[in-house]
């Protein structure tokens, strides 16, 4: 991989996505092979550099996952990963043969603690082994990566030799894993230097970073990495990954877009894929993202505090460093509650359609308070019921009289509809349809002269049994305002006449029609 340049003269940061590998690593979050090819194919589309597709020793299946994703997947490079044993690299390289970039990625523990407990080999055998694998591997391919394994807790003088050793060997990735999460940011950045200072032939490589967040660090000490010259770092959509997971791929890229300032570089991705990749992860995965994870949870864009959201309204920037297009999230939005003021209420008003003057406002929001001191969170509908409560008579302008309807496989839907008016006066027609409701609402759009669009319509049984009672609820709009209306009956048919009812009173109140 080479290091290329901008035409602004900021340098590259290569983002290697491990979600397919490490991210999957997490309890629970088993993809079958279809699913593994789709996080692929959107990974590409995000624009990573590299993509760790599998471990293909661990299974027939896996290995299959990585030759497909290598055969079809185009753009990023396809690394699989390999223990140093020429069996593990021998599947690996079956798996990636195919890629239009392709690399092998081999790891083996360089800490005394794993060399000794786990391996219980001397740290002298390791390097050899370390060297031969990486010599096997370089038999297939020029693009190689090597890992030493809890690299942070391993001693620096053996860590110099190794590195040299395998770059010797033909390495040309260096990858320092933080694999427990151990590491402070100053720390590893230190490290970091001080392997370039050290490591003889370190600066025809490319310096990679891994880290873990069991302390919740891996993003910071990610960061400070490439501040101290690391300039490929390994993360997963959403920060999955075994224990407390992996550096998160989105805050990464992020943090280095939006504070230029402090890190003059740039990475590929393409920003607007961002939260369509994590949604899909999560999907996929069946791992739900944090409501407050950064860049993508859901309330990573939410304001509560009257004060924030009355920021927010009049500039975003105020209180929004991050604007939410440009992840490809949903823009800034106002959870209305005990805290919020006037101003966040009056702007989520005037997104249903209702226009307030002075005076009802204060009145409304008078009602508001109170409702949100019995409410965790005070919703659209709510607003709409408090207006409609204290803004409006309570008499509907149309009642439902009489109805009738006739359909069946041999007949055209047709429906009679008679109305009452609030003065008392009666009014009937007749209208067709594609179904009895269909031609209930023409007939009653004829009655009033409204011609209103519907939205939405769902039905659903309020009670159990063949005498349920039937819940329509509709969302309908006329001119600039939709709202919505609802009704109940054993006869769904009258059910969706009163629900429609509901909504058009609604509409003729607001609008003074």
């Amino acid at each position: 991989m080479e290091k290329t340049m901008e035409k602004t003269g900021s340098e590259k940061i290569y983002l290697f996505d491990s979600t397919l590998r490490d991210g999957e690593q997490t309890p629970g979050a088993r993809l079958n092979h279809d699913e593994k090819l789709e996080v692929a194919r959107q990974l590409a589309r995000l624009g990573v550099d590299v993509i760790e597709a599998g471990f293909p020793i661990s299974s027939p299946g896996e290995l299959k996952a990585v030759q497909s994703i290598a055969r079809e997947v185009k753009g990023p490079v396809i690394c699989g990963l390999a223990r140093t044993v020429q069996e593990d690299i021998d599947a690996a390289w079956e798996a990636i043969k195919d890629a239009e970039r392709s690399r092998l990625h081999v790891f083996l523990a360089a800490s005394d603690i794993h060399m000794e407990h786990k391996l219980k080999k001397s740290p002298e055998a390791l390097m050899e082994q370390a060297v031969a694998a990486v010599r096997y591997a370089k038999r297939f391919t020029d693009d190689i990566e090597y890992s030493p394994e809890d690299a942070t807790r391993a001693r620096e003088e053996y860590l110099y030799r190794l590195l040299e050793a395998v770059i010797k060997a033909g390495a040309t990735t260096l990858n320092i894993p933080d694999t427990v999460g151990y590491a402070v940011p100053e720390e590893f950045g230190a490290l970091i230097r001080r392997l370039r200072e050290n490591v003889k032939g370190i600066d025809k490589v490319v310096i990679s970073v891994h880290c873990h967040n069991d302390l919740g660090l891996a993003v910071a000490n990610s960061l400070e990495a490439v501040k101290n010259g690391a300039r490929q770092i390994e993360c997963n959509i959403n920060g999955i990954g075994e224990r407390a997971g992996n550096a998160a791929l989105e805050e990464i890229a992020v943090a280095l877009r939006i504070r230029g300032n402090h890190f003059p570089y740039h990475t590929d991705i393409n920003f607007p894929e961002i939260y369509r990749t994590s949604r899909l992860v999560s999907k996929l995965t069946g791992i739900s993202v944090p409501v407050n994870k950064a860049v993508v949870g859901s309330n990573a864009f939410a304001h509560s505090s009257g004060i924030h959201q009355d920021g927010v309204l009049k500039k975003k920037e105020t209180y929004e460093i991050i604007d939410a297009a440009l992840v490809g999230g949903q823009a800034a939005k106002m959870c209305l509650t005990a805290r919020s003021g006037r101003h966040a209420v009056l702007d989520a008003l005037k997104k249903i359609g209702f226009s307030l003057d002075d005076s009802q406002l204060k009145t409304i929001y008078k009602h508001f308070v109170e409702l949100a001191d019995k409410k965790k969170e005070v919703y659209p509908e709510d607003l709409e019921a408090l207006v409609l409560d204290h803004l409006t008579t309570s008499e509907p302008r149309y009642k439902l009289d009489f109805l009738q309807t006739i359909s069946g496989t041999m007949s055209v839907p047709a429906a009679i509809v008679r109305l009452k008016k609030e003065d008392g006066t009666l009014i009937e027609e007749v209208a067709t349809g594609s179904g009895p409701i269909d031609a209930a609402y023409n007939a009653v759009n004829k009655i009033t002269g409204l011609f209103i669009s519907l939205n939405k319509y769902k039905i659903d049984a309020v009670t159990q049994g063949r005498d349920a009672l039937g819940e329509v609820k509709v969302e309908m709009s006329y001119q600039d305002r939709t709202i919505t209306g609802r009704g109940v009956s054993t006869d769904i048919i009258e059910a969706s006449v009163k629900a429609y009812l509901n909504g058009l009173n609604k509409l003729v109140r607001i609008n003074g029609s």
